[in-house]
């Protein structure tokens, strides 16, 4: 299973919003392979991974994206590498 974990302000803002949707969007394509988390960047989860942006994503433990919009292409592309390497 892909961890997939979006990092986002509270209340959350637009890009965030965005960025979560596609990435919900991603886990559709791939059903039971992936699982979206939506974390505050204030929490102690953001704190543990130094979340300094939002948003940030971080797929299985990695950082892959912060402070922008990944496109649903790209975030699909890493998602993909990820289950590849499983």
């Amino acid at each position: 299973m892909i961890m997939v974990k979006v990092f986002g302000s509270s209340p959350p803002c637009a890009k965030c919003k965005e960025v979560e949707k596609r990435a919900l969007k991603v886990a559709e394509k791939h059903p039971g392979k992936i699982e979206v988390e939506k974390l505050s960047a204030l929490s102690e989860a953001g704190r543990k991974y130094g979340v300094f942006f939002t948003p940030t994503v971080i797929i299985n433990d990695k950082t892959v994206s912060t402070g922008e919009v990944i496109s649903e292409k790209e975030l699909e592309k890493l998602v993909l590498q990820e289950l590849e390497g499983e």
